[in-house]
This record gives structure tokens, C-alpha cells and sequence, in this order.
């Protein structure tokens, strides 16, 4: 039997639907991995904050009020960090760093060093 063009055009969109139905999962797993390792580095540290991640957002809350947050942006498909009045957005690479293009500063480093300011002591973390 003979594919119509209008069946040929409904094919490539539901395979363009499913593509990018695809790349959201992949980013949501790859993503969701990312802020729980940030998680259980942080709750090794055992900083003076509250830490709690929930529904693909990470906060860390301060005893002054201070509080840090690194979400998942999926529309992006980048994950976002705000502290110290600053914010970056972080793409995926595929050495599994995330980077923020604007500063080229890697996640984790730059986690890192706001927490080194924040807490006034060295604070070094990495991928678990």
C-alpha cells in the first residue's frame, strides 16, 4: 500500500515529537543524577544549611537566610544556580561537567568556591 504525502507528514512529526520526548528524558535522568550527587556531597560536608532537594530543585538555606538555589531548567536543558546574587546556567558536556558558556565556570568549582565565601572556610566538592 502507498504512503500519502499527508501520511508521510504525520509520520515525521510524531518521530519529531518522539525525538524530543527522547532528548527531555535523557536531560531530566541526566540532570536529576546531577543535583543528587550535588545532594550527597553536600550532606557529607555537614555544613550548618539545610539542604533539601526536591522535584528537580536543589536549596541550600542558611541560618542568616542566605539561601542558594540549582534547579533543573528543562526548557533550556541546562541546570541554573543563584547565589551571592549571581546566577549561572550550566549546559551538560559530554565529558559529563556542566559548564555555564557565559563564564566558563564547571558546577561543581563553582559551587564550591561560593561556598568557600559563604561558610569562610575551604569547601571543596566533586562528583561523588
Amino acid at each position: 500500500m502507498r504512503r500519502t504525502a499527508m501520511t508521510d507528514h504525520h509520520s515525521d512529526k510524531e518521530i519529531e515529537r518522539h525525538s524530543e520526548r527522547e532528548i527531555e528524558r535523557d536531560f531530566e535522568k541526566l540532570a536529576d543524577s546531577a543535583l543528587t550527587e550535588l545532594r550527597v556531597a553536600l550532606d557529607g560536608l555537614e555544613i550548618d544549611a539545610e539542604v533539601e532537594l526536591t522535584m528537580g530543585i536543589l536549596s541550600i538555606e542558611f541560618p542568616d537566610g542566605a539561601k542558594y538555589i540549582i534547579n533543573s531548567h528543562r526548557a533550556a536543558k541546562q541546570i541554573w544556580m543563584a547565589a551571592e546574587r549571581n546566577a549561572w546556567h550550566f549546559d551538560p558536556r559530554s565529558d559529563g561537567r556542566w559548564v555555564a558558556s557565559k563564564s566558563g565556570d564547571e558546577m561543581w568549582t563553582a559551587l564550591s568556591r561560593v561556598l568557600t565565601r559563604k561558610l569562610g572556610k575551604d569547601t571543596h566538592l566533586g562528583p561523588q
